[in-house]
């Protein structure tokens, strides 16, 4: 059975249906690629499933050692081939990691590794490189 339904809306857009939700996806060419550039582009879509396959796989992993990872956030950056064929060179993922208490160097590791090793990650081609950074802080700490 078919996860995603996508039509092809002319000008360069697709919509995108997740059938099991109903979430709908806008998504355009880029700019820089003949688009408007008005919703995610295809390869931005990769670089935003990367990031959060990481964050939802940490997740899981820390839920199953009762850490609270909420409201850590994390910044992408896509950095397209400048030699043809066009395709994804490089995706930088920083994750800044917010914890309700200091975490163990051990947790860190066992979560760094979760990310590093989700679905997303695992399946993209070895030609695209993966530079993921971490930034570590908790609330006890800022306080």
């Amino acid at each position: 059975m078919p996860t995603i339904e996508t039509r092809y809306l002319g000008d360069l857009r697709t919509e995108a249906v997740h059938l099991q939700s109903g979430t709908r996806i806008l998504i355009d060419a880029p700019t820089d690629n003949n688009g408007r550039g008005e919703a995610f582009s295809p390869t931005d879509l990769v670089a935003a499933s990367l990031g959060s396959c990481m964050m939802t796989i940490m997740g899981i992993a820390a839920r199953r050692d009762g850490i609270d990872l909420t409201d850590s956030q994390m910044s992408i950056t896509k950095i397209m081939s400048a030699e043809p064929p066009r395709r994804i060179a490089r995706i930088e993922v920083h994750l800044t990691m917010q914890t309700p208490s200091e975490l163990s160097e051990s947790d860190r590791t066992k979560l760094e590794r979760a990310a590093r090793t989700c679905p997303v990650a695992l399946s993209l081609h070895p030609d695209i490189e993966q530079a993921i950074t971490f930034e570590w802080t908790s609330l006890s700490v800022m306080s």
